[in-house]
Order: C-alpha cells, then structure tokens, then sequence
C-alpha cells in the first residue's frame, strides 16, 4: 500500500565534415598524444554506437543545432532501469534513487559540457574521454561505476562548437568567442568578440535552454577548454573569491593533496579577467558549482617529459573524484533533534555537505493529509504550491529574523530556536526542513523530511512523543519544487 501511495504522487508529478585528424574510440588517450581528434562526423558515429550498444544507460539526442546546421548532440547517462525503477513503478522513476523502502529522492546530476571553442581539441576530447569511462566501466562490470550510474545522472555535451570544431578556428561560422556570448555580465570585460547580444548565437542559446529547463538544479557543472593547465573557478570578472568559497577551497586542497598538483584558483587571478562565460553564468545565474577545466595543448610539456596522455589521466582522477563526491557539493543538513514545548523549536541541525547555507528554516504540517504548513512567526498557514516561493516572501519572511530562520556553516553544526507559538502543534504534525543548497543567491531550494525518530513534542508534565511519519507529503512537496524539469529535453 506505501508504495502504491508513492507511487500515485510520483506519477502525477513530474554532411561529412572536414577536420584536424580522424578518430574514433581507439586507443584513447593514446591518439590524442599524436594529435588526433574528432570531427563532427566521426563523434556523431561515436554517439550513435554508444546509444545503439547501450541503451540501458545512454541515451543521445540534440538539444539544437549550430549556425551551419549541425546537430548539438548530447548524452544522458545513468542507470535507467534500476534503482527506483526496480522496487516501484511510476512516470520518471528512472531519475530518482531509492533511499530507503520505497522511500526516493533524485539523482545527483553533473552537466559537463566541451568544445566552446573550435580549435581547442583537448578540451572536446576530454568531455568524450569522461564519457567513456563510465560506459566502458558499465559495460565492464566495473562495481564502483555500475553504483555511481544507480545514483546519479550525467549530461554530457561534448562538441558544442561543431562548426569551429571542423574549420579548426576558435570562433563559431559567426566570429563570435562562445564562452563570451552568455548572459552574466555580458561584454562588461575587454573582450574580443562576445557577439551582438547575450545569446545571440544558437549553440549558446541551446546551452542555456538545457541548463534552465532539463539541469536547472545540477549538482556540479564543468566545462571543458585547452590552452594551459588549470582548474578555474569563478569568478572571471571579479578577483574576489565566490560566495561558496569553502567549498572551493576544499575541492581545491583535497586535490592538490591527494590527486594531482593542477593549479585550482579563481579565473580572474589563475588566468585573466572574462566575463560572459558559461561558467559564471552556471554559478552566478543558475547557482550551480562550477569549474573551467583548461589542458595542455602540446604533445609533450615544455621543460619535460611528461606526456600529454599522462596530464590527460591526472586530468580524469580529478574528474573522478569531482563526480564520485558530488553529493557533497551542496549543504546537506540532517537535523539531531527536534524538541518543541509551549510552541518553541529547538532544533540541532548538522551539514554533512561541504558547502554553506545563510537560508534555512523549518516547515510544519498538521497531519499526513494537510496540503497546508506552517512557518515560524506566522499565525496562518501556507498553502502547498507549485513552485514553494517562501524565499521570495521579503516582505512576511526573513530568514535572518530571530525566530524565523537559521544558517549552517560547511561541515558544520548549528543550535537554534524557532518560534511556531501561532501554529497548531501536536504529536501528529510532521516536520520538514527547508533550505537553500548554497550560500549564492541564485542556488535551488530543497526540502526533506525531518527524521520522525528526532521529532519530540512535549504534549504534558508526562513527557515528550515523537511525530509520526508522513512520508507522501513530503515526496509531493519536494517534487513541486522539481516540477518535472528532469524529464527528456524536447526541443
């Protein structure tokens, strides 16, 4: 019956071209180490064999087509027979994983995307060289990639500028740079040629309507370019460090210390000021954590005698780690203890996840059947909506407000008091936790279900009872906030 009743919620919810060199996948990383690349045409047949061998976890199609007419292909890979898929049957459930018996919550997503620029090749391959990691590893039965596929899907564009792939320049047909071409802070830095407007080139423009409407939530964005060896994060425009810089910093130090010496540093210092990229729009519009990864381009590296497919693999162990760790690029708040007496909260809450969040606060229902909830200091009660917008409530609600809302350092813990004196509380109310995932303002919101065995009402002198479960209208109301947007982009 609870997953049936699970289920029922769930399922109302949500031209040859020419080229460099030829390639396909053989022998990489090896081939790259001669020079070889893809061409439209030869990663077009790479994809479509990918999709034909393995449909169980790839799924390929185009998101648009660039200036000349030339598919934007992207992939979808994870496991999208099992997981949740396995235990219970509803529209969507291969976008979710199962936590608990018949309890879901979605996938991790990473977006990476390569080839803004025609003429950096490496950082097309390296975007493919990810990609084949992790259908090779499947189709291996490697176990720690078959358990990353059950709990996380990855976005793949590998060739965004098809047609400065295949004339070997950096522009698209347009002579317009495409990692200047995106609407955040647009040709507000000196910049050579950003376009005519934000957007104004269709391979950005498809980008963007990806990010908004398929990955508006995605738990890690990387775009891949070539010119020397860095990691950058944002900002480009400013030198000052990112809202979320604690958790930068920690990808930063566990990588320099346990993986590869790759410079991590904020664009504008590690390489030069730029505005209009993809990778500060991905952070300070859609609110994603975000990296440049920028490869060598020769053969072999000045000065040594390491070899290009030797940087290359230094390059995917980081890949790995950033992927294999991404459930901690969000605050992830578990709540210690739920006390209530006299219509004060006490709530001890812990972040397990390695970044900050300035927004949180705590929602309550009356009962299992209630599509209305509660927040402190209020003396009425919302009702369940489709797009949660309790955040953009300034003028009624402030997180900041004693009483009302609360933050949680990274990796950290916090003890406050919240004041529901105007709800009606009993034991047979249920809690959930709603907050922002990190500290930049344009971050998602989540919610989830504060753990029943925490959740203590002191109802007399006789002492305290705990909150029963009320596990459906949780799922309903964190899925609002979802709303469908992790189903199949259709253009």
């Amino acid at each position: 019956m609870r997953q049936c009743l699970t289920a029922l919620i769930l399922s109302s919810l949500i031209a040859v071209s020419a080229s460099p060199m030829v390639s396909a996948q053989i022998g990489q990383p090896d081939i790259i180490q001669e020079h070889w690349y893809h061409s439209y045409a030869t990663l077009t047949l790479d994809l479509n064999e990918w999709s034909d061998d393995y449909p169980e976890i790839v799924e390929m199609f185009s998101i648009g087509k660039t200036e000349l007419g030339r598919e934007i292909w992207m992939l979808q890979i994870s496991d999208w027979e099992g997981g949740a898929c396995l235990s219970i049957e509803f529209e969507g459930c291969e976008r979710f994983k199962e936590i608990g018996e018949g309890e879901m919550e979605r996938k991790e997503v990473v977006y990476i995307d390569g080839g803004h620029h025609g003429n950096e090749h490496l950082g097309t391959e390296l975007a493919f060289l990810v990609a084949e990691y992790y259908i090779e590893g499947w189709a291996n039965g490697d176990q720690a990639v078959i358990d990353l596929l059950a709990t996380t899907e990855l976005h793949i564009l590998i060739m965004l500028n098809a047609d400065g792939n295949d004339f070997d320049t950096r522009w698209n047909v347009n002579q317009v740079d495409l990692n200047r071409n995106y609407d955040h802070y647009w040709n507000t830095c000196d910049s050579t040629q950003p376009g005519s407007s934000a957007f104004s080139e269709s391979e950005t423009l498809a980008n963007s309507i990806y990010m908004n409407d398929v990955v508006p939530d995605a738990d890690l964005y990387i775009t891949m370019h070539t010119g020397v060896w860095i990691m950058l994060y944002p900002w480009g425009k400013w030198p000052e460090q990112p809202s979320d810089w604690e958790m930068y910093h920690h990808i930063r130090d566990e990588v320099n210390s346990n993986i590869s010496d790759i410079p991590i540093r904020n664009a504008n210092q590690g390489l030069y000021p730029n505005c209009g990229t993809s990778r500060d729009y991905g952070y300070g519009i859609m609110g994603y954590p975000t990296f440049t990864f920028e490869t060598d381009d020769e053969q072999f590296l000045l000065g040594t005698v390491e070899a290009l497919s030797d940087r290359l693999g230094e390059e995917l162990d980081v890949m790995h780690y950033l992927i294999e760790n991404v459930w901690y690029w969000r605050a992830r708040l578990v709540v210690d203890s739920l006390e209530v007496e006299e219509g004060k909260v006490r709530l001890s809450v812990s972040n397990l996840g390695h970044s900050s969040t300035s927004n949180a606060t705590l929602l309550y229902f009356e009962d299992e059947d209630s599509m209305e909830f509660w927040l402190p200091g209020s003396n009425e009660p919302m009702e369940v909506t489709g797009n949660m917008d309790i955040h953009e409530r300034k003028s009624d609600f402030n997180f900041s407000t004693p009483g009302y809302g609360f933050a949680v350092n990274a990796t950290n813990s916090t003890v406050t008091t919240l004041d529901f004196t105007g709800a009606p509380i009993s034991s047979e109310g249920v809690w959930a936790l709603y907050y922002q995932k990190r500290v930049i303002d344009s971050s998602m919101w989540t919610s989830e279900l504060v753990n029943e065995d925490v959740a203590e009402v002191r109802v007399d002198d006789s002492g305290l009872l705990p909150a029963p479960t009320m596990l459906f209208v949780f799922i309903a109301f964190a899925l609002a906030t979802i709303n469908g947007r992790n189903m199949k982009f259709e253009q």
